[in-house]
């Protein structure tokens, strides 16, 4: 085991699955612009319009209403805003409804100024309040403008999984606009877009396996769209100006497939992270595991072991060999107490854990958490007792 290291941090970016870097190699190859309109151009495009598609298919999309991007933050951007269109016409969004418990690129408004940002909170598990955000929507003055309410499918932290569907219809009921992050989901739960599950996706590369740099909106349709935040050239059907990331895009498209075969093996997945849980119980009879409460990933757990912070587990984690998170791995490598905690009433200071997985996920992998988990365990009962034997 000397040397040996185990990845166990897919929530924060997942390990480029087999069929990407290939994609990616061969699109470099590729020297043409996708708008040219010459044959290397042409070819160029199709490879962008093959990743389109398959993109499309991992939540049961039309290709033609996924819109690249550089990733889900820009994605984000682009659709929180107050200003849309729907064709020549402009279409106001006066408030933004949002989670106690999302992602900051979702809680921090987008282009919302802030007093028309609205929080709601979550239950202790994690679980948006809809009695709150009907009662929010029931309230929302239309006459200013429509409701536009965002929400992750599943939390990047917990791992707890929203009742989008139940949202909504909610959101639906009260004239509104739903926009899903579908970045930790995709590829973890089935996504149906044909099925009214959202009116915008938003989706990130790296999260499934493909290359980092590059995401995409994925729209019910293309009846109205967001006044765009990159202008230029026209690319994207003039959604997102900028020559596309051609390379990056062809690894996502691949990933995208790879990423939808493997929806079919998902328990295996969730058989591996039981085991995880299974360690910790063990090993720290009164460690706490959050959200168990909710439908979670299966991919997923996050936990707190008491007297021992988390920045300084994972640290020791670290050294043992073990990547894993304490908490979001969103703040350019700051780590400090989990906004999401907070939101479902655990308080200010606390820390934890994320440990993610994926089908690569090996038992050795599982076997170093163990013994990592075990001699942070053991250290800290010493610091314990000889603190103890000083105080008396």
């Amino acid at each position: 085991m000397a040397g040996a290291r185990a990845y166990l941090d897919y929530n924060a970016s997942a390990p480029l699955l087999a069929s990407a870097p290939a994609a990616v190699v061969a699109a470099l190859d590729v020297a043409a612009n996708p708008s040219s309109v010459h044959a290397e151009g042409r070819a160029a495009r199709r490879l962008i319009e093959d990743a389109r598609r398959d993109v499309a298919r991992l939540v049961n999309a039309k290709a033609e209403h996924v819109v690249f991007t550089s990733g889900a933050t820009e994605a984000a951007s682009t659709l929180l805003t107050p200003d849309w269109q729907m064709g020549r016409g402009a279409v106001r969004m006066s408030r933004l409804y949002v989670s106690e418990a999302d992602h900051p690129c979702l809680l921090n408004g987008g282009r919302f100024p802030a007093a028309q940002v609205t929080r709601i909170g979550v239950d202790t598990d994690g679980v948006a309040r809809l009695d709150v955000l009907a009662e929010a929507l029931a309230q929302h003055d239309k006459a200013e403008g429509l409701p536009l309410v965002a929400i992750h499918a599943a939390n990047n932290e917990t791992g707890v999984i929203q009742p989008v569907g139940r949202i909504a219809e909610i959101v639906k009921a009260a004239g509104g606009i739903l926009v899903v992050d579908a970045v930790q989901a995709a590829g973890r739960i089935p996504l149906d877009m044909s099925a009214g599950y959202a009116d915008y996706l938003i989706l990130s590369s790296h999260k499934i396996g493909g290359p980092k740099g590059v995401g995409a909106i994925v729209a019910a349709s293309d009846l109205m769209m967001p006044k765009p935040l990159v202008s230029g050239g026209g690319q994207e059907k003039g959604h997102r100006g900028g020559t596309e990331n051609l390379a990056a895009i062809a690894g996502f498209g691949a990933a995208a497939r790879e990423a939808s075969a493997g929806l079919q093996t998902i328990e295996t997945v969730r058989q591996r992270r039981d085991e995880i849980e299974a360690i910790v119980k063990t090993l720290v009879s009164d460690a706490e595991i959050f959200g168990t409460g909710a439908p979670r990933l299966a991919n997923t757990t996050f936990f707190a072991i008491a007297g021992i912070k988390a920045e300084t587990a994972q640290i020791a984690f670290d050294l043992a060999g073990v990547a894993l998170s304490a908490g979001s791995a969103c703040s350019s490598g700051k780590v400090g107490p989990s906004h999401v905690l907070k939101a479902m009433g655990y308080g200010d200071g606390l820390g934890a854990l994320r440990v993610s997985i994926g089908h690569a996920t090996s038992a050795e992998d599982i076997e170093l958490f163990r013994s990592a988990l075990a001699t942070i365990v053991a250290r800290q009962a010493g610091k314990e007792k000889a603190n103890s034997e000083k105080a008396a």
